[in-house]
This record gives C-alpha cells, structure tokens and sequence, in this order.
C-alpha cells in the first residue's frame, strides 16, 4: 500500500466529522472572514458587542483628541453640573469629568489587553505541555494549575498592591499571575483531543520532533477557542482594576475610571455626576468585551452552544 504525504493525511484528517477532528474542523471553518461576518451579524447581541467594543477602542485609542484637556488640570468652578461648557462636569477640583472617562478608557483597555495577553500565553504553555507530554508531567501541571487556581485573585491583587505600592505594572502582573488557569485548561483540553488525530500522529512517523508537532499541528488547531477565553478576562481585568482604584490602590498619576470613582465618593449627593459617568463607562465597556467574548466563543467552539441543550 501507497504511504500518503503529510498534505494528504492532513487534508484527509481535517475532513473528517468524528469528536476528536471536530475542533480541526471548526478552526479552519472560523478561519473565515465572511462566515465569522455573517453568523456575527445575525446576532444583534454580537453586534452589541462588536459596537460597543469598537467604541470603547476608539475612545482609547483617540483620546487626546477627543479630549484635547489634560483630565488633572483645573478646567473650570468645582462642582459644576454638565453644561455646553463641560458635557459632564467637574469635580471637587475642577476638573473636567469628561476628559477623565475619555482618558481613563486608555488605563483600562492597557489593564484588560495585558492581563489577557499575559494569561493567554501563561495558558497556553502550560496547557499545551501538559495535554502534549502527558503522564507525570500532565498531572505535576494539572496539580498546580489547581492549587493556584484556588487563589482568591482578587484578595491576592490587594495583597500585592498594597505590599509593594500602588502601580499599573503591579497589578498587571498579579492579574496575570492569577488568570491564566482557566486558559491552560482550555488549553489542555484541545491539544488532548487534536494531538490523537491521523495528520499528527503521521507527521510524529515520520520524524517530525514533538515540539515541533506541537508548535506546528497542535496548538494552531486549539489556539480559536483560547483566544475567545482571553477576551472575556479582559472584562474581568477591567473590572478588578476599577475595584482596586476605588479602594485607594490604583497608580493616583494616572487617570482612571477606579480613580475618578474613589475621589467621587464623597460627593454622591452634591455632584452626582462624579460618580455616574465613570461608573456608566465601565458597565458600558465590560458589558460590550463580554458580549464580543461570548460572540467569539460561541463561533470558534459551537459545541459549548449545545452541550446544555437537551437530548
């Protein structure tokens, strides 16, 4: 019998409809522009997503013209209510609040993308070693992915922050410390089904070296539904964020909706825009990545679309 090339064991693999060849399948099928399109534009809760996060990237992205006012300066009388002048007032001090929403956008869109960038790439080594090589190495892994995963990550970051000073650096790097476990399971959990297909387990014959497999095969073909997981921590950072600013421990040079929450606290009743616009901006900004997250997850890994649905 003919032995096949690689290309055709792997053509052959990735048409085939069994469990372990599904996530192969739906990867190269998300790999599509139009069809990512098309099942986002017949969800209007996708579109809600996809909308407000455009935006709220935009506002980021854009601040400094959209709010051309340093958000620490003296723009005007404090306590004055939204006006032509100042479309959401000013504060205690006379800033203006809507150039702090516009710039704390920026703090919270660079907390949300590091920590799940971090993550996503803590995850996927650890998961992606820990499906692959199997055996002892798989359960050391697993068993530390368990034990940290316990960690009250929230609790963890105020430890830190308050240790060692408040700072975006510090609490990036303990948000990413402590959200990677959920990721490396995920992680896991693709590589143990991908790894068993007939393409890997062909190129494994003919001498390709483990790790060049697993680089190569078998994280290409798990990395989609990863990538969704790591949108949706980029609420979850955004919102840890904010926490943590509010109680006093956010970085107090820079800008952010945590921050502008905090000063406002005292003065809920005389400038209730203090506290109502920031406290909008984060609802409206985690509200839109969790929506896109849960877009994202629902194309690139339609099994969990179905595993509650009855029988």
């Amino acid at each position: 019998m003919a032995l096949e090339g690689p290309a055709a064991l792997t053509e052959r693999a990735a048409s085939s409809r069994g469990p372990a060849g599904s996530g192969a399948v739906d990867h190269h099928r998300a790999r599509g522009a139009k069809g990512l399109w098309r099942r986002f534009a017949s969800s209007p809760v996708a579109v809600v997503g996809l909308v407000l996060t455009v935006l709220f990237v935009l506002v980021a992205a854009l601040a400094s013209y959209i709010a051309p006012t340093d958000p620490f300066s003296f723009a005007g009388t404090p306590f004055e209510p939204p006006s032509p002048k100042h479309w959401l007032g000013t504060d205690d001090l006379g800033r203006d609040v809507f150039a702090g929403v516009v710039h704390g956008a920026r703090t919270s869109l660079f907390v949300g993308v590091a920590v799940a960038g971090a993550s996503l790439v803590i995850g996927t080594a650890v998961g992606g070693v820990a499906g692959f090589a199997g055996g002892k190495v798989d359960d050391l892994l697993m068993r530390f992915t368990e034990l940290s995963q316990v960690l009250p990550r929230f609790f963890l970051a105020l430890t830190v922050v308050a240790l060692f000073g408040p700072g975006l650096r510090n609490m990036v790097i303990v948000l990413a410390l402590t959200s990677w476990e959920l990721t490396a399971r995920v992680a896991r959990s693709g590589v143990l089904a991908v790894k068993e297909l007939e393409y890997v387990t062909a190129a494994e014959a003919l001498g390709s070296s483990p790790w060049r497999n697993l680089r190569t095969h078998v994280l290409p073909n798990t990395i989609a539904p990863v990538v969704a997981l790591a949108s949706l921590q980029v609420g979850g950072a955004i919102l840890i964020e904010a926490s943590l600013s509010f109680l006093g421990l956010g970085d107090p040079n820079v800008i952010s909706w945590g921050y502008m929450l905090n000063n406002a606290q005292s003065f809920v009743r005389r400038a209730w825009w203090m506290s109502v616009f920031p406290g909008l901006a984060i609802a409206v900004a985690v509200l839109g990545v969790n929506l896109l997250g849960d877009a994202l997850n629902d194309f690139w890994n339609p099994r969990s679309r179905t595993s509650g649905a009855p029988a």
